[in-house]
């Protein structure tokens, strides 16, 4: 049973921090949401599986579709 509060705790502090995050932000919105941004996780320069672009292409992206 202590193991249970222990996790739902930690539990609610994540998703508060995360609303906390969400509410702080200028609009909502999340930085970066596309894995190839990444350099770290895109290392051989593929195009995003949700929009197609290129990590090169980030710089300016403001689609609707990729910003939520």
């Amino acid at each position: 049973m202590k193991l249970l509060f222990i996790t739902l705790v930690l539990l609610s502090l994540a998703v508060a921090g995360i609303a906390i995050k969400i509410w702080a932000k200028k609009d909502g919105k999340f930085a970066g949401t596309c894995a190839s941004q990444n350099p770290m996780l895109n290392k051989s320069g593929e195009s995003c599986g949700f929009c197609g672009k290129t990590p090169e292409q980030y710089s300016d992206c403001n689609e609707p579709k990729h910003i939520s």
